[in-house]
């Protein structure tokens, strides 16, 4: 059942008060218009009706799709280390209430970024798996490692049997592609089930560079 509230809200930079909708929880199966929503990004976005100013409201959201066995917690948050005290906390409030037990073989996935949660169901929509997704955006990087600190990597799309990555440049202020074969992605998928990496989740997971990175490091889950 998706679970929204409302919230009177002030502008941080007009100071004008407006009601807003904030969503806790969107289910697809109930709620496949607030699926598009998201996507489209008009999901707990406070945009002021006096002055037009945008932003993200601090507001956790869990994001729950039966059919492709995902489920994501969203909790806003630029700070790592603030991050990492939030996904001990989601992981501890699950293991309190027992509550995982209902979502075995789902993919569990703790994020901090609006764009990152995007991210995450265009690639399980696609039918991809994150894990093999992020070696692959790690791989692209690497390929000019003097600008990799620069770069952010996004999952765009799939079409033809290619698919297609962002790479956003910080630095440059610019936006590039890169294509990879989806049998490289089979390949790199292949390689990592035999290694032991599960297609589904015990717990919550942070699926993102890092992980990536112990991926090919040779630890798994």
């Amino acid at each position: 059942m998706s679970l929204n509230s409302k919230q009177n809200v002030r502008c941080p930079q007009c100071g004008q008060m407006s009601d807003v909708t904030v969503w806790d929880m969107i289910t697809v199966k109930d709620s496949a218009d607030l699926k598009q929503d998201l996507l489209r990004g008009r999901i707990n976005m406070f945009q002021c009706p006096s002055c037009a100013h945008t932003a993200l409201m601090p507001t956790p959201m869990l994001y729950q799709d039966d059919e492709k066995r995902l489920l994501i917690s969203f909790s806003p948050c630029n700070d790592p280390l603030v991050k990492g005290q939030l996904y001990d906390n989601v992981c501890k409030a699950s293991k309190d209430s027992g509550e995982l037990k209902q979502f075995e073989g789902y993919n569990l996935r703790f994020v901090t970024d609006y764009n990152e949660i995007l991210e995450k169901i265009l690639i399980f929509d696609n039918n991809l798996n994150d894990k093999t997704i992020e070696v692959l955006k790690l791989m692209i990087l690497s390929q000019d490692l003097e600008k990799s600190g620069d770069r952010i990597c996004r999952f765009g799309k799939i079409e033809n049997d290619i698919i297609e990555f962002m790479i956003y440049d910080e630095k440059e202020k610019q936006t590039y592609t890169s294509n990879v074969p989806k049998e490289t992605y089979d390949v790199i998928n292949k390689n990592l089930r035999e290694s032991g990496v599960k297609p589904y989740s015990f717990g919550w997971e942070i699926v993102d560079t890092a992980y990536a990175t112990k991926l090919l490091n040779g630890v798994n889950n």
